[in-house]
């Protein structure tokens, strides 16, 4: 295995792109699965590709940023249908997440196949559309890495300055409510923080991927620690190692794409946490079969 692909512009490009991602994913993702929403990464992020094909058949451009637009515009779009169905009628928000996941996905999928055979669009460059669905971050540009940056940083900025009603929010809504925090308005913000992130990402790990970006290192982090604060470094140092260790795999290693190279190594760390960390099934077992002993 090469080592000496670290030094290469193109390694450090992707690499300063997903882990970047990585770790703004990793903490914002944490507040995803203490509100029991770990679904809405998945929606969201399936939900974007129509309004990524969208993007593309207005502008005619394959820009960066304007495709971006388009899946964040697309995904708000999700968030008020899901909420709209789950509190207009007897549906679950689980059972809305799924359908609006799955039609909108579907439906970016046909418009993919719309343009692709349509003379009207064969003027316009179309390859790199197919990444949006399963990622390609080894065709991460400079542009890309500006973006997820500049979206990275305003993320983790609005979760720093809020972070006090956030952390209220997250671990009990009545008080929240009693001390005058809107929960509506702390929700909208920690969905905007979500949505962005999720666009941003999109074409590094692909829509079906960005979900697990979000999920998997905040599990990993809760397996941990019981201090929000320590779960949260755990969380975004377990994305920053992955992307890092997955980028460079998928560079040595022919063959292996970078997204799902990333998700992969993300995936045995918290496999390996749910067993052997502190709050992990082994030492579960090992102290209930203390307490049996014990008696």
């Amino acid at each position: 295995m090469n080592i000496s692909i670290i030094t290469q512009y193109s390694f450090i490009v992707v690499a300063i792109g997903t882990m970047l991602l990585a770790m703004a994913t990793g903490i914002v993702g944490t507040i995803s699965i203490l509100k029991g929403q770990s679904l809405i990464g998945d929606a969201v992020g399936h939900a974007s590709l129509p309004g990524i094909i969208l993007a593309f058949m207005i502008s005619g451009r394959k820009s960066s940023l304007i495709l971006m637009l388009g899946a964040i515009v697309a995904g708000i779009v999700a968030f008020l249908l899901i909420q709209i169905i789950a509190e207009g009628s007897k549906i679950e928000a689980d059972t809305a997440m799924a359908v609006i996941l799955s039609a909108m996905f579907g439906m970016g999928m046909v418009l993919k196949s719309y343009i692709q055979g349509n003379p009207k669009y064969q003027g316009a460059s179309q390859s790199g559309l197919a990444s949006y669905i399963f990622g390609q971050a080894a065709y991460i540009l400079r542009e890309d890495v500006y973006i997820i940056l500049a979206v990275s940083v305003i993320s983790l900025a609005l979760f720093i300055v809020f972070y006090k009603e956030i952390k209220v929010y997250v671990f009990d809504m009545v008080y929240a409510y009693t001390i005058g925090i809107n929960s509506r308005l702390t929700s909208l913000l920690i969905m905007i923080i979500t949505m962005i992130l999720i666009a941003a990402g999109l074409k590094a790990v692909g829509a079906i991927l960005i979900s697990s970006m979000l999920i998997t290192p905040a599990v990993t982090g809760l397996q941990w620690s019981n201090s929000y604060e320590k779960v949260l470094v755990i969380a975004a140092v377990t994305g920053a190692v992955s992307a890092f260790l997955g980028t460079f795999i998928s560079s040595a290693v022919k063959g292996f794409s970078t997204g799902p190279s990333i998700i992969l190594i993300m995936s045995v760390i918290a496999l390996f946490s749910v067993l052997f960390a502190p709050r992990g099934i082994v030492r579960m077992l090992l102290n209930i079969r203390k307490m049996r002993v014990g008696k």
